[in-house]
């Protein structure tokens, strides 16, 4: 690994465990001594919680609402000094920094604005820079890539974009819209795709369909993770997995994904799948699962 910083952003349906990984591979960073910062982009504000031991750590949005942002405005919060570094960025596990975007109150405003106003306030803090780091993390909700959302993408923030998807129609589907997004602004000086996470969960265990999908958006299967008790056992606790069992062949294969990805090189433009070729995918990921539950059964 090198001293230059690495800006990583992963998409991917909810619940398909973008935290997950993303904090592991934070962990995993941290423990090879690179500078680290994880951002929750995820308005449930929970993306950072394997880090900093189950606490929730106020957010961007909640602490500039206590500051009174609608009345200042971001740049006269800061230059005013009425907002400290360390009121939105929080120290977990093995120093890694963790900051959440934060979400709008209930039935209020666009949820995908905390992205946007979390990443402003942190370049107007100088935050990347005054603390020397080497590698950035978002983890970002991407069941839809709206305006906050997508704004990884449309500004080149990351240098890589990962999509996390497991073999089920649902989270392939949301993979595909991701592309979508990707492929819209990657032309344009936006972040381009580096690759699928296959994250084993849902009905079916089924590498070759998550292949096959990735091989079709003209990418690749990065890594995969596979479905293993030892995740919810450390999760349960607030811990990542290198934290919690740092021995386990899980915390080994977090670690192996960690490089994989730091040092990948391939990125693309992606092509996302026609209508045609989804529902032709969706029917093949029907069947395997009928054919599970018929041979289970």
């Amino acid at each position: 690994m090198g001293n230059e910083i690495r800006q990583i952003a992963f998409y991917g349906k909810g619940g398909i465990g973008k935290s997950t990984i993303a904090s592991n591979l934070a962990a995993a960073y941290a423990e090879q001594g690179l500078n680290t910062m994880l951002i929750g982009c995820d308005p449930k504000s929970d993306c950072t919680r394997n880090l900093c031991g189950d606490v929730d750590i106020p957010t961007v949005l909640d602490v500039l609402r206590e500051k009174g942002v609608a009345k200042l405005g971001l740049t006269e919060l800061v230059d005013g000094k009425r907002i400290e570094v360390d009121e939105i960025v929080h120290k977990g596990y093995n120093g890694v920094l963790c900051v959440e975007a934060g979400g709008p109150e209930p039935a209020v405003g666009c949820a995908g604005r905390g992205v946007i106003i979390a990443i402003d306030l942190l370049k107007k803090l100088d935050v990347y820079n005054g603390f020397n780091l080497d590698v950035v993390i978002y983890d970002v909700l991407g069941d839809i890539v709206c305006g906050g959302f997508g704004m990884p993408l449309r500004r080149g923030l990351a240098d890589d974009v990962f999509i996390v998807t497991s073999a089920d129609y649902l989270a392939i589907y949301a993979a595909n819209n991701i592309c979508k997004g990707i492929a819209r602004h990657a032309r344009r000086d936006g972040s381009p795709l580096a690759g699928i996470v296959y994250n084993v969960r849902g009905a079916i265990d089924d590498f070759a369909l998550v292949n096959e999908f990735a091989e079709c958006v003209g990418s690749k299967v990065i890594g995969s993770i596979p479905n293993d008790p030892t995740i919810i056992e450390t999760e349960i606790y607030g811990m990542t997995t290198i934290e919690n069992k740092p021995e386990s062949e899980i915390a080994e294969r977090f670690r192996n994904l960690a490089i994989t990805i730091y040092e990948n090189k391939e990125t693309v433009a992606p092509t996302p799948l026609s209508k045609k070729e989804l529902a032709d995918l969706a029917q093949r990921i029907r069947q395997k699962t009928r054919e599970k539950y018929e041979i289970g059964g």
